[in-house]
């Protein structure tokens, strides 16, 4: 079968029109999520930069070797290094190695689909569309339905039996503490873990498939040829998150760190590699806290301005009767989506400053006014200031 289909579909200047009215609810029910978005992501901006001062400012350090029952449910910021008596192991291929975390990457080599569509405009508004469909073997991790493909003969996709998998500990200990999933949960810092070519032999007694096995490059390979692979075939790669130095905030709940409720509404559980003093890991989160406000703050302007497109896109397909002229008209809807989505989404914003800042709203605004209000009267004085330097008229000669 051709790796390479093309199929061509047409639709009616009714059909467009139905289909717009279509994407006019969707955009307006887009519009209404956005600005719910909008108006939730600045109240979690403030309670979340609330819960962090509150928390530097009552955060206690100490020492990780005792557990002290006087800071029983405080705020308390521990370093030191991680131990676990348990290591990490994925039985199938009797691969292990001492850490937190085991992370199993399994890729199958598999046909995948692209699909690339060229669309044009009649004249009377009517829309043809050529999609060519093109087929290729790659390596994928997720398993590739081959069924949905609109040419599934000659590219058909075996079922992925051997999928990605993480193991982690139970538990690890920081001096007298006991870190348990919610702490060992939020450890980053993988790094790769090659296999080693001798570990060959042990892998395949634990494998209980029939494919071939072999180590390649550092990560198993499961088929009959590693230079040449065929659909079905595997490779299989690892990372593992080591021990070591991590600095913890939390709340001290026996020999064990929870979150921690503040009073402002976040709860507070931090987790940072190596030695890091409880300041910088609070500035550390206000930065990241003001980053992800800006990129919801973005996202929901630029999935507005889509929103306002789907609205407004009636007009284009209208005036799609003469398609040059459904061009202008799209050219200036565009402008117009955008503008109405930076107008409505810093009305929004706007709106949520003042439910969740009213007292720093109220003074910008006073400040504001009271700037405008002293612009005006220096204003004015420079205004007066040349009239009166003029001479006096004289009556007559």
């Amino acid at each position: 079968m051709s790796d390479i289909v093309r199929e061509s579909t047409s639709v009616s200047w009714l059909g467009r029109l139905k289909r717009s009215l279509g994407g006019f609810v969707a955009g307006l029910v887009l519009v209404l999520a956005m600005v719910v978005l909008l108006f939730w992501n600045e109240g979690r901006a403030v309670t979340t930069a609330r819960s962090l001062t509150e928390g530097a400012g009552i955060v206690v350090s100490v020492e990780a070797g005792r557990v002290e029952p006087a800071n029983e449910g405080a705020l308390i910021h521990v370093a030191g290094d991680m131990t676990s008596a348990t290591v990490p192991s994925d039985d199938g291929f009797a691969v292990s190695a001492p850490g937190i975390r085991l992370v199993r990457t399994v890729e199958m080599y598999q046909w995948k689909e692209t699909a690339r569509s060229e669309t044009k405009t009649r004249l009377g508004g009517g829309e043809e569309t050529v999609t060519t469909y093109s087929y290729a073997k790659e390596w994928d991790s997720r398993p590739i339905e081959s069924g949905d493909f609109r040419q599934p003969a000659g590219h058909a996709n075996p079922p992925m039996e051997i999928s990605s998998r993480t193991v982690q500990v139970p538990e690890a200990r920081l001096g007298g503490f006991v870190l348990g999933a919610p702490v060992l949960d939020r450890v980053g810092g993988a790094v790769p873990l090659p296999v080693p070519a001798e570990r060959r032999d042990p892998i395949d007694a634990a494998y209980d498939g029939t494919q071939r096995v072999s180590v390649v490059d550092g990560r198993i390979y499961l088929g009959w040829n590693p230079a040449s692979p065929s659909v079905g075939d595997y490779r299989i790669s690892y990372q593992a998150v080591p021990l070591g130095a991590v600095s913890i905030v939390g709340r001290q709940t026996g020999h064990t760190l929870a979150p921690y409720q503040t009073e402002a509404g976040s709860r507070l559980l931090m987790v940072e590699r190596g030695s890091v003093p409880p300041a910088q890991m609070f500035a550390q989160a206000q930065s990241a806290n003001v980053a992800v406000t800006w990129v919801l703050r973005i996202a929901g302007l630029v999935v507005l301005a889509i929103a306002f497109a789907l609205v407004l896109g009636p007009l284009g397909v209208l005036a799609d009767v003469v398609p040059v002229f459904g061009s202008l008209v799209r050219l200036g809807t565009g402008l117009v989506g955008t503008v109405l989505a930076i107008m409505v989404g810093a009305t929004a914003i706007a709106l949520a400053w003042f439910w969740y800042r009213p007292l720093l709203s109220f003074g910008i605004l006073a400040g504001a006014a009271l700037l405008t209000i002293l612009l005006t009267l220096y204003g004015r004085s420079r205004k007066a200031g040349p009239e009166s330097a003029r001479p006096a008229a004289t009556a007559g000669t």
